[in-house]
């Protein structure tokens, strides 16, 4: 049989590319994000964690959207691993009641994921990020107002704001709401998260939920409302990674736990602001915190 020699070298280059394609997405980590400041910064400091240990290449899909899409590119193999909070995987994903006990929270959670979703949950990097009632300053001074309760009774005059997850998850808006017994002047605005917070203090809306580690509430002068009623489970942030990709790669599960309880509500709070408030490029912020990290466990 003769063959070719145009098309066995056709043939052999074809192979040559697809050899070079499957090696090289043996050696790539997909990092994804949800799409706020705060998922970016974290899913841009694992990246940089793989890419400086691990001598990896990493693709970034950052700013991919909300907890359900990031959980679909997660189970579809879209994306390696990504950043979640424990009580939105409780209660949004696993779609359970939100418990209080931190522990009990990240076992439930854990166990589920790895029996329901082939993903494994590793240590959590150290803060946690709540959901946040806030309002202005000005009002929560003026009015005497500490706590979600004490709200209440000020709430039928005002307006609220939420984002679109808020609206619709369980340990969202229609449970606070019946816990705290809480009225407003009309149905609640159901807007991008980002942008409640511009809202609230442009006296657009005057109660809103946003996240406790954000750096613009600070920067706006907002107050942070304390949850008298213990509404809201834990939401430790934590690495969640396929299990496909921690047996193609091993060594990926002990890089990601040496940033394990590495980052306190303060730093996250700190970071979000450097980017949120100052500008400042999500890889720089990352990067000068682990730079931080090397420092203080050299001495």
């Amino acid at each position: 049989m003769h063959y070719n020699g145009a098309i066995v070298r056709k043939l052999f280059l074809f192979f040559l590319i697809l050899l070079c394609f499957c090696c090289s997405s043996q050696k790539t980590i997909v990092v994804g994000s949800k799409n706020f400041s705060e998922q970016v910064l974290l899913g841009e400091l694992l990246a940089q964690q793989i890419e400086d240990t691990l001598h990896m290449k990493v693709e970034r899909k950052l700013n991919l959207g909300g907890t359900f899409i990031c959980h679909k590119a997660l189970l579809s193999g879209d994306i390696d691993l990504y950043v979640e909070y424990t009580g939105t995987a409780l209660t949004a994903i696993l779609k359970d009641q939100p418990i209080n006990d931190p522990k009990a929270v990240f076992s439930k959670v854990q166990d589920a994921y790895q029996k329901q979703f082939g993903s494994q949950w590793l240590n959590p990097l150290g803060f946690n990020n709540t959901f946040a009632i806030i309002i202005r300053g000005a009002d929560a001074r003026k009015l005497g107002i500490k706590t979600i309760s004490e709200s209440a009774r000020f709430t039928p005059s005002w307006k609220a704001g939420f984002g679109y997850e808020f609206m619709e998850r369980k340990d969202g808006f229609p449970g606070l709401a019946a816990a705290y017994g809480l009225k407003f002047s009309e149905p609640p605005s159901v807007m991008d998260l980002t942008l409640t917070y511009k809202a609230v203090a442009a006296k657009e809306v005057d109660f809103i939920a946003g996240n406790s580690t954000d750096g613009l509430i600070s920067k706006l002068d907002l107050v942070v409302l304390r949850d008298d009623k213990q509404y809201f489970p834990p939401y430790e942030a934590a690495p969640v990674v396929r299990n496909e990709t921690l047996q193609r790669v091993p060594a990926l599960k002990d890089c990601l736990n040496a940033l394990s309880g590495t980052i306190s509500d303060d730093q996250m709070r700190k970071m979000n602001y450097e980017v949120d408030g100052e500008h400042r490029s999500v890889a720089d912020v990352a990067r000068q915190f682990r730079q931080h990290l090397a420092t203080s466990k050299s001495h």
